[in-house]
């Protein structure tokens, strides 16, 4: 892979270089500036293309990775203030209740007993949970 990238940066170079002499004494005519043109055209949908392999290869690499055994979920939070808030996290069979403030995470409390949640009712962010229920307020309004 990597000799395939340093052909890419070398072939430029050797396509300047492979120019002959004579040529490049001569004033520059309009044929030349349709080649040069060319030459630009051909350049500039080679990176494209170059930046579309490595998002491909990217994603590719990416998927390689595990996702779906996630260890640790968000079961709760609870605002207590601008900055300050409680979060209820699973880890395992392990449930932890953290105070988060500025720039802080405390662990205040394991749960001996973990708390059960219904699962219709999965933790939405204050700002989702927020937005429905004035949704739903203004739903209500036209009705």
């Amino acid at each position: 892979m990597a000799r395939f990238f340093a052909l890419l940066l070398a072939l430029p170079g050797a396509v300047l270089a492979a120019e002959p002499a004579g040529k490049a004494a001569t004033p520059m005519a309009g044929s030349d500036i349709a080649g040069q043109l060319g030459q630009l055209l051909l350049g500039l949908l080679l990176v494209i293309g170059l930046i579309f392999l490595l998002a491909w290869l990217l994603r590719r690499v990416q998927q390689l990775n595990p996702r779906g055994g996630q260890v640790i979920k968000l079961l709760s939070t609870q605002a207590l203030g601008p900055r300050d808030r409680l979060v209820l996290v699973q880890v395992g069979n392990e449930q932890i209740l953290l105070g988060l403030s500025a720039g802080r995470i405390t662990p205040l409390h394991v749960l001996k007993e973990p708390v059960h949640l219904a699962d219709a009712e999965p933790a939405t962010p204050e700002f989702a949970q927020r937005l429905m229920e004035l949704l739903g307020k203004d739903q209500k309004d036209k009705s």
